[in-house]
């Protein structure tokens, strides 16, 4: 176990080395930052001055590793936009994505998983199929559309949630939350089941199928044959079977939750790193737009990694191989 961590930590070092590489290197053709902040009006003097106080006068390479010897110090320079250490402004927007991501992560799982169950375990009945429409729609309609749609239902016609930001917040310290008060959980709600039917749709696809694949084994025929009652063969051999694959497609779902929040973001306008990266991409903001692909491909290293260890929790046959080897 312990050489199988250091050896996907190994791989993890490699793979934040290659992210960064080719996002510092894409960003370097993505706009002029010296435009931005002077305008079309300042002389050619100035803007050679203002380049060689960013340091964008130097040559690429030495960009490069000015900017992984400061990340390494976790710290990724200043906002050029904002003229504010890019550090400060991701801890700032951090807690409301991860804030965002756990509630759509928890929903998709919550619900999306017994509904899977009970789609198998109905085949062909009226509610399956009804299940099963839902999560067709889930899947083919775009975020944004949901996200307005809701809005509109719910904040527009009954007037019951708001439709913007993340209400009244909670501060420890750096950190903020709003799931302690009444007004962050009315504001969460609409954002966290926008994010979160995508995920939920697709948990519930994949353990419907997952679920029918395993009923047909011949290790379930073989327990049916013993009389086991068809609680104990549904949830203490089926479901804990249909769990591997589900292990992983949620591992990686719950990275696209925080690398893909942009839109839902965007729409509710919620403070949080996505819409950070879009104000940073209309501005040409290199440096924060770097260290968010930085950030992203960090928690799919670390999600990845737990996902793995999950597998040998799960699986005893990963467990018996791996003394094997």
């Amino acid at each position: 176990m312990l050489v199988f961590i250091l050896r996907r930590l190994a791989q993890a070092v490699g793979v934040m080395l290659s992210v960064s590489f080719i996002a510092f290197m894409l960003f370097q053709y993505v706009g002029d930052p010296v435009t931005n902040l002077l305008g079309q009006d300042a002389t050619q003097a100035q803007r050679v001055a203002l380049r060689h106080d960013l340091g964008l006068d130097a040559p690429f390479p030495a960009q490069f590793a000015r900017f992984i010897g400061r990340a390494l110090q976790g710290e990724f320079g200043l906002s050029l936009r904002q003229g504010r250490p890019v550090a400060e402004l991701i801890g700032e927007r951090l807690p409301a994505t991860v804030e965002l991501a756990g509630g759509a992560a928890l929903l998709a799982l919550g619900v999306g998983v017994p509904l899977g169950v009970v789609a198998a375990l109905r085949r062909g009945k009226p509610s399956a199929q009804f299940l099963m429409m839902f999560s067709l729609l889930g899947v083919s309609l775009p975020t944004f559309l949901i996200g307005i749609l809701l809005i509109l239902v719910f904040s527009v016609w009954l007037k019951w949630l708001p439709s913007f930001g993340r209400g009244e917040l909670v501060h420890f310290g750096v950190w903020s939350t709003g799931l302690l008060t009444r007004d962050g959980w009315r504001h969460l709600l609409l954002p966290a089941v926008t994010l979160s039917v995508f995920q939920l749709a697709l948990i519930m696809r994949l353990v419907r199928a997952e679920m029918l694949e395993v009923l047909r084994t011949d290790y379930i025929k073989f327990a049916r044959a013993r009389g086991l009652s068809m609680r104990s063969i549904y949830f203490g051999h089926a479901l804990k079977n249909t769990l591997v694959p589900v292990i992983t497609i949620t591992g990686l779902q719950l990275g696209s939750l925080i690398a893909f929040s942009i839109i839902t973001e965007t729409v509710f306008q919620w403070p949080g790193l996505g819409l950070l990266f879009i104000q940073a991409v209309q501005f040409a903001d290199i440096p924060v737009m770097a260290a968010y692909l930085c950030l992203i491909s960090f928690m799919f290293v670390c999600i990845n990694l737990a996902v793995d260890l999950l597998y040998f929790m799960v699986d005893p046959r990963l467990r018996v191989d791996g003394r094997g080897a």
